[in-house]
């Protein structure tokens, strides 16, 4: 189905880069844009492992938001491969939308994300949003601002942002749509994502397993979909397998009894069903594969490194 003709004279459109350090609130602040949970969310860090358009349109303009894995110091040929694509889209963008988390003051990975920016050769116009300034005060809001405006100079605008707050969101969308050139509509009207739903499905089951284990486990965590069956009457069906790096991780993963799966199932099945809108019989299992996040044959199975998810 292609876009329906528009008003290149009026109406706007664009591609705007989504980047930060890990956990910074990018994927909230596009699923409270896009008014759905389409993007993965989880208070741990690294729950974006793959660019993701989230696709705004309004009757002005169609703003595509390309969300990117946090960008963080790279430990294993995974992290090289996120830290890469994050800066990549940057430099393909019509916008460049930064968020820092104001909650806190700049740290290494803070300045990591300055120092990929700075390197980006032709890189469109910078906003930078200071985020999370829900848990802060005005003075220390305006104490701490000066120190993450040094770290992107030529920003055109430095704004306070709550990533949960619509009215935040909505300040910022006029910021963003004052800097979109005109143009046309690039996705028909009721397209939100460019990502399949069961890619979707594995994201949220990622996320669910981030936020139920111990932090020595979530990040060694790969989601494989083997089935995905709608039915017409009854539950859709979805069986997915979890890959873990060592055998310890697997018995933490399963639990006690089973029951750490179960939460992780019970947690993802209500997410998938929040998303899709309909009800889900979810399968999981877990599996070992060694030391996943640094064997490209194994990142090309998962969809990273060209491969296909």
């Amino acid at each position: 189905m292609s876009a329906e003709p528009t008003d290149t004279t009026t109406f706007r459109s664009g591609f705007v880069a989504v980047i930060g350090r890990p956990n910074v609130g990018k994927s909230t602040l596009l699923n409270g844009l896009l008014g759905q949970p389409v993007l993965a969310v989880s208070a741990k860090p690294q729950t974006t492992h793959f660019r993701q358009l989230g696709i705004l349109t309004t009757d002005l303009a169609q703003i595509v938001f390309v969300d990117t894995p946090g960008i963080h110091q790279p430990m294993d040929r995974l992290g090289e491969y996120m830290d890469d694509l994050a800066t990549g889209v940057l430099a393909d963008a019509d916008l460049g939308l930064v968020l820092f988390d104001a909650s806190e003051p700049p740290d290494d990975d803070d300045r990591r994300v300055a120092d990929r920016i700075e390197r980006v050769q032709d890189k469109p116009p910078v906003l930078v949003a200071l985020n999370k300034v829900d848990l802060l005060n005005p003075e220390a809001l305006a104490d701490r601002r000066p120190a993450f405006e040094a770290l992107v100079p030529d920003a055109d605008l430095v704004l306070p942002l709550s990533a949960i707050d619509p009215n935040s969101r909505q300040n910022l969308l006029v910021e963003i749509l004052a800097r979109l050139p005109a143009g046309p509509k690039f996705y028909p009207d009721e397209t939100i994502t460019d990502r399949y739903e069961r890619d979707l499905a594995a994201d949220l089951i990622r996320a669910a397993a981030l936020e139920s284990l111990r932090d020595e486990v979530p990040h060694s965590i790969a989601v494989r979909i083997d089935e995905f069956k709608e039915r017409q009457k009854g539950q859709d069906y979805i069986a997915a397998t979890l890959f873990v790096e060592r055998p310890s991780q697997k018995g933490i993963v399963i639990g006690k009894g089973g029951s750490m799966i179960r939460q992780i199932g019970t947690r993802a099945r209500q997410s998938i069903e929040k998303m899709s809108g309909r009800e889900i019989y979810l399968d999981l299992r877990v599996k070992v594969m060694a030391n996943w996040r640094s064997d490209e044959d194994a990142l090309r199975q998962f969809g990273y490194l060209g491969g296909q998810k």
